[in-house]
């Protein structure tokens, strides 16, 4: 029956991430339980680390979203599908994201499914700022239920640096830190305003997130990190910063003639 196939996955799944975060000493505080995301939208937060999703997980189950990952983090996410109704992706994959974006549309719009979490950045940011957030999330429709995560560095370096280090060299070295103590936010809902565009929207969700946080608020595309920067935004960044200095030019002629 679906009903008790939800009701035995939800306690399930508690009950193994809160064992789960035993194993890395976790000591995790929510705020604001009031507005605790529900199954009619979508959940929002930055990104620091792989276990983001453990430590949102002790508190209530979700519906996850993300790469498509081999080795122990894929073997991890087919085990998760078995139970409810996840959506992983290839990036590299155009039309698969098309029918990704599609997939979100239906899942907010039945109520009997989880509430999705998504982590808008697309990549691990260092714990100290938050950065571009994708537009696509935004575009669904439903409620954004935004949550800041910010973990305590005084006890470990919780971000991943995947360019360093494997998942499991990772987890190794999580679990084999002092703890990992983080706080959790969630933020009132949020939607969409009329006229409002997706970008425009994302901004002042990342911008509430950063806030509240204490994070900074950075309008970078954290893929950066690995990817060259696209000609285009160079050559838009030399135009602005061009009419700048034709601007100034102009205003010192200006000032000189009285």
């Amino acid at each position: 029956h679906p009903d008790l196939k939800k009701w035995l996955y939800e306690r399930i799944a508690l009950t193994t991430f809160r064992c789960l975060s035993r194993c890395f000493s976790a000591q995790i505080d929510f705020h604001n339980l009031e507005n605790r995301p529900l199954c009619d939208g979508i959940c929002v937060a930055n990104h620091t680390s792989p276990i983001d999703v453990l430590v949102l997980s002790t508190d209530r189950p979700y519906s996850l979203v993300g790469q498509t990952h081999g080795g122990l983090l894929g073997l991890c996410q087919r085990s998760l599908s078995l139970g409810a109704a996840h959506i992983w992706f290839q990036r590299s994959e155009v039309n698969d994201r098309a029918a990704v974006s599609r997939r979100l549309r239906e899942h907010v719009q039945d109520p009997d499914k989880l509430p999705i979490l998504i982590f808008p950045e697309g990549t691990c940011v260092n714990n100290t700022s938050v950065m571009q957030f994708k537009k696509g999330s935004m575009e669904v429709g439903g409620v954004i239920y935004p949550a800041a995560i910010k973990y305590d560095p005084r006890f470990g370096d919780a971000f991943w640096n995947s360019s360093r280090f494997s998942m499991v060299q990772y987890i190794l070295m999580m679990m084999t830190s002092w703890a990992v103590v983080v706080d959790v936010w969630y933020l009132p809902p949020m939607k969409i305003r009329a006229g409002e565009h997706a970008i425009e929207f994302a901004n002042r969700v990342k911008k509430e997130i950063a806030k509240k946080g204490g994070l900074v608020d950075l309008l970078w595309d954290g893929n950066l990190k690995r990817q060259r920067v696209k000609s285009e935004w160079k050559m838009s960044l030399q135009q602005q910063f061009s009419k700048r200095i034709n601007t100034n030019k102009q205003g010192r002629r200006v000032s000189s003639v009285f």
